[in-house]
């Protein structure tokens, strides 16, 4: 059972470490690459030995961050995961580099504690409204560089401020990072306003494989990966396609089934305020937070899809069984 850390304890293990390893979860998104960038340049001010690991690579879009990946230049020392909520959000092919996890720094209420210690806010947007705490913290001054790395995690993990998680306190450290130097007008189009041709055809493919549930109450998409393969679509461009079917009206739960190059499907569910995606995700041993949350399951799309769909009706039952008690009153 993981160890839970004050910000001051964690500032404690971070200075005093060396060769530090920083793990990204697959799949990586702007938070968990957005947090370890701003991690790693928080150690190098401090003179430490650093690089980072995701098993999918650093996605070019976040070229920007200028990170050094881990390719076995030193031992590792000190392993910390960033913005990763259980152990099987690293992926095989770096699992050598996973069995001691020293440090885990989350904003996941679901953290599954895998971690010796854990550095954990569970009302934070993102990890890197957590970081913009530790950071500082360890006497380290939020450079324009800095600046840019957590702005990526940020504004990614709320959907450029747009989801559910966003606080007072989200926008305050938006500010603060805007006075540090964050580039966001350009960081804005990078992240949110440039689609490649190829991104565009994998959305068409997309929705056009769009289905309706339980009275259009959810809506569900899917891609296989032979379609990914197909399209020639960059993986971190296929993140935030798990918007689109709960962008549609009248829908309380959007499905995203995206297959992985093993054969599993990856799962992300986005729901309507009142409808807990998590309850959905955690059921199928998966997690996440209230409105956003997902999983993996092996076996084929049929199975995956009927797995899926039976927790939403299980939830989305609950909710009218509710409802009518609620009117009966």
């Amino acid at each position: 059972m993981t160890e839970q850390l004050r910000i001051e304890e964690a500032v404690e293990r971070l200075i005093k470490a060396e060769d530090v390893l920083l793990l990204c979860h697959k799949n990586p998104d702007g938070d968990t690459i957005g947090s370890a960038g701003a991690l790693f340049w928080a150690l190098k001010a401090l003179g430490k030995r650093v690089a980072v690991l995701c098993a999918d690579g650093i996605p070019a879009r976040y070229g920007y961050m200028e990170l050094v990946p881990f390719t076995g230049q030193f031992t590792p020392r000190f392993t910390v995961a960033v913005d990763v909520a259980s152990i099987q959000l690293f992926g095989d092919s770096i699992r050598d580099y996973t069995r001691q996890i020293d440090l885990c720094i989350d904003h996941h209420p679901s953290n599954a504690g895998y971690a010796g210690e854990t550095l954990l806010d569970g009302e934070a947007a993102a990890t890197a409204e957590l970081l913009y705490r530790l950071i500082p913290a360890m006497g380290v001054q939020l450079t324009p560089r800095i600046a840019d790395c957590l702005y990526t995690g940020l504004s990614t993990d709320t959907g450029c401020f747009r989801f559910s998680n966003t606080t007072a306190n989200t926008h305050q450290v938006a500010a603060g990072l805007i006075g540090s130097g964050a580039r966001v007008e350009e960081l804005n189009t990078i992240l949110f306003e440039s689609k490649s041709r190829e991104r565009i055809e994998i959305e068409r493919i997309a929705l056009n494989q769009l289905e309706y549930h339980f009275d259009g109450r959810c809506a569900l998409i899917y891609l296989t990966r032979e379609q990914i393969a197909e399209s020639a679509v960059q993986l971190d461009e296929l993140e935030n396609l798990t918007s689109l079917p709960r962008m549609i009206e009248g829908v309380w739960v959007g499905l995203t089934l995206r297959q992985q190059p093993g054969g599993s499907y990856k799962i992300s569910v986005r729901t309507d305020k009142g409808v807990d995606a998590c309850a959905i995700a955690q059921r199928l041993g998966g997690g996440g937070h209230s409105r956003a949350a997902g999983c993996e399951l092996e076996g084929n799309l049929a199975n995956a899809k009927a797995a899926i769909l039976a927790e939403v009706e299980r939830e989305l039952t609950a909710l009218d069984k509710a409802s009518e008690a609620g009117g009966e009153a």
